[in-house]
């Protein structure tokens, strides 16, 4: 790799005689070189190689170095007892007498301080203070010739001799350590060794180069375990070694090695880091902290690399004209580095230029070489130049500061600068104003700052050290800015910046100035800013260029398309605008973002800067309403410290916000403030100075918080505070005069505050002071309050606990509570008051004690058998069951002990006594299966069939309960009804089959009554065989004249059909029809409707052949009816039909003359039927036709009046769901309850009026053949 340094100066071969020369760099500013060789000489040159001293030695120089400061030389030689000095600033020799006999061999500067220690042939030691002129000799240091040495920054000096030791003394030359060593030291260096904690007492380690073989560590915290660490033969010997960084050492090798050891325990003897530079030999090596290089010279080169990372080669430097190199050095400040040769020749290199640069607006002028300086404008601009004329040479404003200044910085236009004083803190100074405002985390260490100058970011300025930038906002308005406020004591105005106060003159209003800090930047090492322009600092790097850095602050402000951030990038974007102030960039990354907390941070901020209209522009996009409304009605207030203080409110920052309030021109607003946050303190200290007569009302307030959170006397005095004996102010007085009776019972002055509650009107009050009295056991007087106040169950709960009987049965019927009527029943109980008791037992419902008192004390057997029937008491049976069971009742005993679940006992007892029968009826469906198998083998013994059959059915053994039921009498009708139930839920095949045969006739002969055969049908689900049949027992009853049976046995049927959604049989539906207009008749006769009551007689007489048992009956009420409605001419055709032989001489003869007459004289005149619509397709058609000529389909029929239903007057029965006419129903139910279809009672409300009657009209679109819908069996 090429070097960019460039050779400043040279000095030639042999400048100083035969051989090397010595040199020496001025201490930390670097700006002069000393050289020394063979010719004795002294030479003095500047860093441009222009000689500034010369001094000729008495002999040759045997040592030279500069101060810690840099501003004195000092040198000794052969020849001579004497120390000359050079002084930089008078650049003028002076020499002082050393007083040492012997020669002069080593000099050195203490690290701090002005101590000079210089040694001698002899071993003899001088500790010179320049400062002060004092001398300190020290004979006998050594024995032999002082040859190295060092100082630690505590001012302990090391010094290695030819007598091989080491010693180490104090400021005063007293030896502290001294140690042997197994050859001559030379390079010694105090450092600190790498450890896990920090030595207390700094630089504890003393290293020494012994025999340029082993490096020698001394640690002063344990010198009887020195490290004496040996390397490797191939390297040669050590030429030198540098401490740098956390306890490495760089060591350099005679056959060219470069070497890095660490000095931690853990790694001592591993190599860090190792090259070999230098082919043939290395012969010096230097390390710059300030540039953080590390340089070795070898043949005739010089290899730089970076300490940050050795591996990492900087720079090399080739010197054609030089065969081999001697000794390289660096000055301190990195700048400069200096090598020479053996023949006396030196050369310097520029290794980094000073960094000197400065700015205006844009514009930046900085060093390019030590000697040219190159001005640019580093941001394009739209313009010409600007100058200003200075017309009068005055000054315009003038501060003083506490202490004294030391560095200032203006921005560009010089209305604001900031400064450092000598206290290392930072302020920001506004001309405009006089005002200074301290800059919060201010590093101590801070070499400069730098203004934005970027015009809408005018108030972000960076301030720098060696390491960091940190970057803050200068806010011209912000809440947090200094405030006045009143001293409430005094009365007098004060003013706060933060928490600090300010004088009276320093006040300059509210909403003022304040720095913020933003962040830190890292600061590439080395380098120097010089400009900021939106958000990007230029910086200066070593080499004299210019470089562009965007600050970590700024990272995310800029973004061409905000729209591909990610969530995270958005949230930091969002914080750094808002940290910047830059709300506008904000308001776009919020709107992608779209997370209500980073939109309220926004807010938030704007509101601290008072940007309010922006501050209700965000709030109102996340919809907080309240605080859009707080922020409108505030915005408009011209008073600044009040506006402040609002918004201090809003942010939370309640003490700010008082202060602010108190300075403004509504102070009460800081009382109502905290009122409203219950900060009662304050609240009161505020209401003394502002508002006195608040202070009732506020002590009430905050009497009723203490008293919440236990501080009794405290509260009673707020209370007793509270109150204000005013007319108009009975509401607020009553209310303290409560809590001091309250309080003064809390605080045992239980006399006053039970006086207080008795006198007072409030039950509320007697009750609240009633639970305090309790709580602390005083039970008379709680008792009395709790009475007084009408808590009467509460009143006795505290006697009873007071053990006053007597007021607990004065209280007795006022009292709700079970509880306490069980307490004093016990009571009652105890004193053998037994009707009493049980009264008491009875009031709180504690039936087991109200039985057992009146079985055990007052013989009141049917009281305790009244409240158990009543109560079902389980207990209460069981000792009714034991009572009866004395007295050798033993149904009743049975009945007690069902009731109480011990249906075992039970059972024992009715097997015992023979009271099955009664066991089994009480019993009922309330057992288990192992009940009814109990009881059924018991009856199977008895040879009892019947319940044998009947509790085998219940426990589920159907066979057993089948065998047992065919045995019993075949006219036993109840037992066939079981077999059938027993069917029903065995599904057995078998079963069936027994009992088909059995009603058949098959077992015995005799067929049974074909009602059971359908209800075996109807069991079974087998609802086609079941239809059937009951159409069979219809007929029969309806051939046996039981019409209504006939009806019932159809009615039940189809509704057993239509809930299982099995198609009606036509034959089913039309016999029921007929008997259904055959019932109708005698309610219309009845209601007098004649025209109705003809009309379904006509429809009867026309289905004659199903009446036989009444043909000639109903013929002549057809042919009565029909004339009695005007129908003549159906009259005269039924009257016709009766004068048939077979019919005739039946005819009823107070109706036969009557019926012959108009046989004989025949009226055939009657009006024809009304129509009304077909409601299915509309036809018109006689009301009473249920088949519709046109569209062919059945019609439903009205079950009120028989006539086809209307589709625009439709209602059914509630109970069977059959279709009426709507009007005809309600008409009927004046007079009749019924239903007429299937009897039951039908309230008039209950009769809705339906609008679509689609599924009544179509009753087959929701029923299925029988058979349908079922699995199929596979064969």
């Amino acid at each position: 790799m090429a070097s960019n340094m460039k050779r400043i100066f040279s000095l030639p071969e042999r400048a100083h005689g035969d051989g090397p020369i010595k040199y020496a760099w001025q201490r930390t500013h670097g700006n002069y070189i000393a050289t020394t060789g063979s010719d004795g000489t002294v030479k003095i040159y500047d860093r441009h190689g222009d000689l500034k001293g010369n001094v000729t030695l008495p002999g040759r120089c045997t040592g030279l170095g500069w101060d810690q400061d840099g501003d004195t030389l000092a040198i000794v030689c052969d020849n001579s007892n004497g120390i000359f000095l050079w002084d930089t600033n008078s650049q003028r020799f002076n020499q002082i007498d050393s007083g040492l006999k012997d020669t002069m061999t080593f000099l050195l500067w203490s690290k701090s301080g002005s101590k000079l220690a210089v040694g001698t042939q002899k071993g003899n030691l001088l500790i010179y203070d320049h400062k002060t002129s004092r001398k300190i000799p020290i004979i006998g240091k050594h024995t032999k010739r002082i040859t190295c040495g060092a100082w630690s920054a505590e001012n302990l000096l090391a010094l290695g001799s030819d007598d091989k030791t080491i010693s180490i003394s104090n400021v005063d030359g007293d030896t502290l350590r001294q140690t042997q060593l197994r050859a001559e030291p030379s390079d010694v260096e105090f450092s600190e060794m790498k450890g896990d904690e920090r030595s207390s007492i700094g630089e504890n380690t003393v290293s020494v180069n012994i025999g340029k073989k082993t490096l020698f560590l001394f640690n002063i915290n344990d010198p009887d375990n020195p490290i004496e660490l040996a390397f490797q033969q191939r390297y040669g010997y050590i030429v030198a070694y540098k401490w740098f960084g956390d306890g490495y050492i760089l060591i350099g090798f005679s056959q060219g090695y470069f070497v890095v050891i660490s000095t931690h325990m853990k790694e001592i003897g591993q190599e860090c880091f190792q090259a070999r530079n230098h082919k043939n030999n290395l012969t010096s090596i230097a390390i710059s902290s300030a540039l953080g290089k590390a340089a070795s010279c070898g043949d005739n080169s010089i290899k730089i690399h970076d300490l940050s990372d050795l591996k990492e080669m900087y720079a090399i430097i080739t010197l054609e004209e030089e065969r081999a190199l001697d000794s390289i050095s660096w000055s301190d400040d990195g700048q400069l580095l200096a090598v020479t040769s053996p023949r006396g020749s030196m050369h310097v290199y520029l290794a980094r230029l000073p960094m000197l640069a400065s700015a205006c607006q844009t514009r930046i002028a900085y060093l390019t070489s030590l000697l040219e300086l190159t001005i640019e404008d580093n941001i394009a601009q739209i313009g010409g130049l600007h100058y200003f004329y200075i017309e009068d040479w005055n000054f315009v404003v003038e501060h003083r500061h506490m202490a004294g200044i030391r560095k200032v910085f203006p921005d560009a236009t010089g209305a604001h600068l900031v400064f450092i004083d000598e206290k290392s803190d930072g302020y920001v100074y506004n001309s405009a104003d006089d005002t200074v405002i301290n800059i919060p985390d201010f590093s101590p260490t801070v070499h400069g700052v730098v203004w934005e100058n970027w015009p809408l970011d005018k108030g972000v300025f960076v301030a720098y050290d060696a390491e960091k930038m940190y970057t803050y906002v200068y806010c011209q308005t912000s809440v947090h800015g200094r405030q006045e406020s009143i001293d409430m004591y005094s009365g007098a105005p004060s003013y706060r910046y933060g928490g600090q106060d300010w004088s009276n003159d320093d006040a300059s209003g509210h909403g003022s100035s304040r720095v913020m800090f933003v962040g830190a930047s890292k600061l590439p090492f080395g380098q120097v800013p010089v400009l900021l322009y939106n958000g990007e600092i230029t910086l200066q790097t070593p080499g004299g260029k210019l470089t562009n850095l965007l600050l970590a602050t700024h990272t995310h402000v800029f973004n061409e398309n905000p729209t591909e951030l990610g969530p995270n990038d958005l949230k930091t974007a969002i914080q750094q605008c808002v940290g910047l102030k830059r709300f506008k960039d904000a308001w776009i990354y919020c709107s992608i973002l779209k997370q209500v907390d980073m939109w309220k941070e926004v807010g938030k901020a704007a509101l601290q800067s008072m940007e309010l209209d922006f501050a209700i522009r965000v709030y109102r996009e996340v919809g907080d309403v309240g605080m859009v409304s707080s922020l409108q009605q505030i915005k408009n207030t011209e008073d600044k410290n009040q506006l402040c203080g609002y918004i201090a409110m809003f942010l939370g920052e309640f003490n700010l916000a008082q202060d602010l309030f108190l300075a403004s021109q509504y102070p009460l607003a800081a009382l109502e403030m905290r009122r409203d946050l219950l900060h009662w303190d304050s609240a009161l200290q505020l209401a003394k100075a502002l508002a006195p007569e608040q202070i009732p009302y506020i002590s009430r307030e905050y009497a009723q918080q203490l008293e919440f959170t236990g501080d009794y006397m405290s509260a009673l005095s707020h209370y007793e505070k509270g109150v204000t004996q005013q007319e108009n102010q009975r509401d607020h007085d009553e209310v303290c005069a409560a809590g001091i009776a309250r309080m003064s019972i809390r605080v045992g002055d239980i006399r006053r505050g039970v006086s207080m509650a008795s006198k007072m009107p409030s039950k509320i009050l007697k009750k609240e002071c009633a639970a305090i009295l309790e709580s602390m056991k005083q039970w008379a007087e709680a008792a009395q309050l709790y009475e007084q106040g009408q808590y009467y169950d509460k009143a006795a709960s505290v006697y009873i606990r007071g053990k006053n009987w007597g007021k607990v049965g004065e209280l007795l019927n006022k009292i709700t509570s079970p509880k306490i009527h069980a307490q004093y029943a016990k009571a009652k109980e105890a004193d053998g008051r037994y009707k009493e008791a049980a009264d008491a037992y009875k009031m709180a419902k504690e039936w087991d004690n109200v039985i057992r008192i009146n079985l055990d004390h007052l013989q009141n057997p049917e009281e305790a058998v009244t409240i158990v029937r009543q109560t079902q008491s389980v207990e209460g049976a069981k000792m009714v069951a034991r009572f009866f069971q004395k007295l050798n009742d033993y149904g009743s005993a049975i009945q007690f002990l069902v009731m109480s679940h011990c249906n075992d006992e039970a059972f024992q007892l009715a097997q015992q006594h023979r009271q099955m029968e009664i066991y089994a009826d009480i019993i009922g469906s309330d057992a288990t299966p192992e009940d009814y198998q109990s009881i059924a083998v018991y009856f199977d013994a008895e040879n009892n069939h019947f319940l044998a059959g009947k509790f085998f059915l219940l426990g589920g053994q159907y066979s057993k309960a089948m065998k047992h039921f065919l045995k019993c009498n075949p006219e036993d009708g109840q037992a066939i009804e079981l077999a059938i139930e027993t069917v029903g839920r065995a599904n057995d095949d078998l079963l069936t089959k027994q009992l088909v045969d059995f009603l058949m006739g098959d077992v015995d002969g005799t067929p049974k009554d074909a009602k059971y055969l359908f209800r075996l049908y109807m069991a079974l689900k087998k609802y086609g065989e079941a239809a059937r049949t009951a159409i069979i027992i219809a007929r029969e009853e309806q051939n046996a004249g039981n019409y209504r049976n006939a009806h019932d046995v159809l009615f039940s049927m189809y509704q057993e059909l239509k809930q299982n959604k099995i198609k009606i049989p036509a034959e089913m539906v039309t016999n029921l029809m007929i008997l259904h207009s055959y019932i109708l008749v005698k309610i219309h006769v009845k209601r007098g409707d004649h025209l109705k009551g003809a009309r379904m007689l006509i429809r009867v007489a026309n289905n004659i052949s199903k009446f036989p048992s009444h043909i000639v009956p109903i013929l002549t009420s057809t042919v009565i009816e029909c004339h009695r409605a005007g129908l003549k001419n159906s009259s005269f055709s039924y009257a016709a039909m009766l004068m048939r032989p077979e019919y005739r001489n039946e005819i009823d003869l107070k109706y036969k003359r009557k019926i012959e007459m108009i046989v004989r004289k025949p009226d055939k005149t009657e009006e024809e039927e009304p129509l009304t619509p077909c409601p299915v397709c509309g036809f018109q058609i006689p009301e009473t036709e249920l088949l519709c000529p046109d569209c062919k389909n059945n019609l439903p029929y009205c079950i009120i009046t028989g006539r086809h239903i209307l589709r625009e007057d439709f209602c059914v029965c509630p109970s069977c769901d059959f279709p009426a006419v709507f009007s005809e129903f309600l008409k009927m139910l004046e007079v009749e309850e019924t239903c007429p279809m299937c009897s039951e009672r039908v309230i008039k409300e209950n009769i809705q009026k339906i609008q679509d009657p689609h599924k009544y009209i179509y009753p087959e679109s929701s029923l299925v053949k029988e058979g349908e819908g079922q699995d199929v069996q596979p064969e």
